[in-house]
C-alpha cells in the first residue's frame, strides 16, 4: 500500500469493520449470547486498533503483534491511559477463554459493562485516526 489513498482507504475499512463488530455486539447481548458478544466486543477494539496502528503505517498479521503495538505505541507514550492498556488486555483474554475454554460462561452485568466501555474505548481510538471521515 504506497498510495495515501489505498492506506486511507484500509484505515477506514478496519474502522468499519470495528463499528460493525460494536454493533453485532449488541446484537449478540439482545440474543442472550454472552460468549458471543464477548467476542464481538474484543473484535470491536482489537479492529480499531489496527486501524489506529495502520494510521501509523503499522500492520500485523498476528493478535499478538496488534496488541504488543498497541501498547508501545499508545500506552508506553502516554498516549492513552494505562486503564486501557488492562481494558484491551482483559478483553483478549475473554475472547480467548470464551473462544478456546470449554464451559467459559460471562455474566450479563459483566459483558454489559464491557460493552460499555468499549463504547468509550472508541471514541478515544478514534481520536487518532485522521483519515477517517466524521460521521
Amino acid at each position: 500500500m504506497n498510495s495515501q489513498l489505498e492506506r486511507s482507504q484500509l484505515i477506514q475499512y478496519w474502522w468499519s469493520k470495528a463499528l460493525d463488530s460494536l454493533s453485532s455486539a449488541e446484537r449478540e447481548l439482545k440474543a442472550d449470547e454472552l460468549s458471543f458478544t464477548m467476542n464481538r466486543i474484543y473484535y470491536a477494539a482489537f479492529y480499531a486498533v489496527s486501524a489506529a496502528l495502520f494510521e501509523r503505517g503499522k500492520s500485523f498479521k498476528k493478535h499478538s503483534g496488534v496488541r504488543s503495538a498497541f501498547h508501545r505505541e499508545f500506552i508506553k507514550t502516554g498516549l492513552l491511559s494505562v486503564k486501557w492498556s488492562k481494558f484491551y488486555d482483559r478483553l483478549f483474554e475473554d475472547r480467548q477463554e470464551g473462544d478456546y475454554i470449554a464451559l467459559t460462561t460471562f455474566e450479563r452485568p459483566y459483558v454489559e459493562n464491557q460493552l460499555a466501555i468499549c463504547r468509550e474505548f472508541h471514541k478515544q481510538i478514534r481520536k487518532f485516526i485522521q483519515s477517517i471521515k466524521t460521521s
